[in-house]
């Protein structure tokens, strides 16, 4: 196992990370991955893509702890860049526009980087569209004067609307034709859409590898802890969950 462990699913093909970082690529996170990653006191973690819903999310406890035993935690994209947005101050390293955003405040809703997905087997393909992708599409085809500012509007409203499982842009446009938007405008931005349309989850995971590159190639990239790890009855539980033979 490399000694940079990296949580990735359907936001990046693996392949594409491979070329980005020499890391150990694994599944997205859940909950008690990354105290079991920090057993092998690996140089970093990265967190693009995690669980949620129906399997446990990533602890922020578990993060706070791999920062506090010296070990640099990136995030981005997805539930990385959630979980950095919530404990950048205490030294989780966000990375990307995305992170940005959420750190901000510009958004708020865990549902704007959810998606369906398909299995490992096949790659995790992703099923549905995440609604920061559509954003920033429209916003790309706003300033190149494929939508008007007003449509836009009305089509992100319709996207956002609808439930993550759900979300993608032809669904957004047969809403759109049906309440009447203006019909030239959205036939332009669906000849347009295969050429413009913008990754952002995917263009954020890309720079987040290769800001790990870049930070861990430095003397001095150990993060510093901002904070006091309480160790709780609940925390010791969660150890012995992860790690059973933990006493």
């Amino acid at each position: 196992m490399s000694s940079i462990c990296v949580f990735l699913g359907p936001t990046l093909p693996r392949e594409d990370a491979e070329r980005e970082l020499d890391a150990t690529f694994l599944p997205p996170v859940a909950q008690g991955d990354v105290i079991r990653v920090c057993a092998d006191k690996p140089k970093a973690i990265g967190i693009i893509d995690g669980y949620f819903e129906n399997i446990p999310s990533v602890w922020h406890k578990e993060i706070l702890f791999a920062i506090q035993s010296g070990i640099p935690v990136f995030g981005a994209s997805s539930m990385g860049a959630l979980r950095a947005s919530e404990l950048h101050p205490f030294g989780m390293i966000g990375v990307g526009a995305i992170f940005e955003a959420f750190r901000d405040g510009r958004l708020e809703d865990d549902d704007e980087v959810a998606v369906v997905h398909g299995p490992a087997e096949l790659g995790y393909p992703s099923l549905s569209e995440a609604m920061v992708n559509i954003r920033r599409t429209l916003a790309d085809a706003v300033a190149g004067g494929v939508l008007s500012a007003s449509t836009c509007l009305r089509l992100e409203a319709i996207a956002k609307e609808l439930p993550y499982r759900e979300r993608g842009y032809g669904r957004m446009l047969r809403l759109a034709a049906d309440i009447g938007l203006p019909a030239d405008e959205l036939a332009m931005f669906k000849n347009w859409l295969p050429i413009g349309r913008f990754d952002q989850k995917r263009d954020d995971a890309r720079l987040m590898l290769r800001t790990m590159r870049r930070v861990l190639g430095r003397a001095d990239s150990a993060p510093q802890p901002r904070f006091h790890f309480e160790r709780t009855i609940l925390w010791d539980r969660a150890v012995r969950d992860a790690i059973p033979h933990t006493m």
